[in-house]
């Protein structure tokens, strides 16, 4: 169970989401919200577009779409590793969802329960 009420806990959330970020791509998210319900954690970010990713779409968007779709995929086993090793939380998956054209991912996060 997450202590909703803690604001050191939220800023160690985002902190580690920024630092995965900032791994694979160079930098952090633009923009970023976290809700915390007492059995599952959702984070929404607005991430910043890659110089890389702008020419890539242009010249050959197919590819640009599956390096999205496979350092999505990087991130969600990166962060989740991360968030139990750092954070002790127990997750039983971690679904993420990104959206290339607004550069908007939502995460959520569902953790184990005791039950």
């Amino acid at each position: 169970m997450v202590h909703s009420d803690s604001n050191e806990f939220k800023q160690k959330l985002s902190q580690v989401y920024n630092e995965v970020s900032k791994e694979l791509f160079g930098f952090g998210t633009s923009l970023l919200k976290t809700s915390i319900q007492p059995e599952a954690i959702t984070l929404y970010a607005r991430h910043r577009r890659s110089p890389r990713s702008t020419v890539l779409e242009g010249e050959v968007p197919a590819l640009k779409y599956e390096v999205d779709f496979y350092m999505s995929m990087i991130y969600k086993k990166k962060l989740k590793t991360r968030l139990e090793d750092e954070l002790g939380l127990r997750i039983e998956v971690l679904l993420r969802d990104y959206d290339p054209a607004t550069q908007w991912a939502v995460t959520n996060i569902l953790l184990q329960t005791d039950s």
